[in-house]
């Protein structure tokens, strides 16, 4: 079965001078769930991948699904479930690549200059308002790439806030700007929702593009103020709680190499 990450990568394939398939693959790689090759069990946070010479680089080997994992195994072997933003965050600086689904029609290399580049493009924020708004008013002229985006971080942003706002917003003093208003965040999330923002914004390919983000509670007046005239994301609320997962599962806190 097709998965969004191979669906990505047919449309970079298919397009490979344009920037934003290219972003989009990149994209759906950090958000995937990826399954990485051990050389041995996990030991608490600590993971030993298995790491392959190919053409002069260094790669460990993921794939997006478990069952793909195993065809390519051919047998019972270790491995740990983490996103692949983790995976980039862990490979970040060290010469090693991802060799992605190996073995299915679907199979890529990602080098290691690549996640070099991955990892800072997932560094990136936005700016938290810290202004007064004065007015707001509906969004105009926001590039549809920039609202595919956000649309899709915030569909992934199960629990973490019961829904947001983008609008334009007037502050004191007369600067003009669009804000992203997450209502009723749960405590301790900002920090992740806003890097979910900054993420939507790197990867829609914007140069130079700016969004504010900020939280209110739905008690606050201009919560009222910004479902009159704003965009509204509803945000899925949170799944049932699950078996505890495999080291790297927890994409606040990822693993280590040794």
């Amino acid at each position: 079965m097709e998965t969004p990450l191979d669906r990505a990568l047919g449309a970079m394939l298919a397009a490979p001078d344009e920037a934003l398939p290219r972003l989009r693959f990149h994209e759906r790689l950090s958000d995937a769930e990826l399954f990485l090759l051990l050389r041995a069990e996990a030991q608490d946070d600590n993971l030993e991948p298995e790491v392959f010479d190919v053409d002069g680089g260094r790669y460990v080997l993921a794939f997006d699904r478990e069952a793909r994992l195993a065809a390519f195994a051919r047998a019972p072997a270790p491995y740990a479930a983490l996103s692949g933003r983790s995976l980039v965050g862990m490979l970040a600086g060290q010469g090693v690549g991802i060799g992605l689904n190996l073995g299915t029609s679907a199979e890529t290399m990602v080098p290691a200059a690549t996640i070099d580049w991955l990892s800072g493009l997932l560094a990136s924020g936005p700016a938290k308002a810290e202004e007064r708004p004065e007015e707001f008013h509906p969004p105009t002229g926001l590039p549809p790439e920039l609202v595919e985006g956000l649309a899709v971080k915030l569909a992934l942003a199960e629990g973490l806030a019961r829904l947001a706002y983008l609008a334009g917003v007037t502050y004191a003093g007369g600067r003009r700007e669009h804000l992203l208003a997450f209502v009723d965040a749960r405590p301790g999330a900002e920090e992740a929702l806003a890097r979910a923002v900054g993420e939507a914004l790197s990867f829609s390919g914007i140069e130079a593009g700016t969004l504010d983000v900020a939280f209110l509670p739905a008690s606050d007046p201009a919560s009222a103020s910004l479902a009159r005239v704003g965009l509204r994301f509803d945000i899925p609320e949170a799944a049932a709680p699950e078996v505890p997962r495999p080291p790297g599962s927890d994409r606040d806190r990822p693993p280590r190499l040794r």
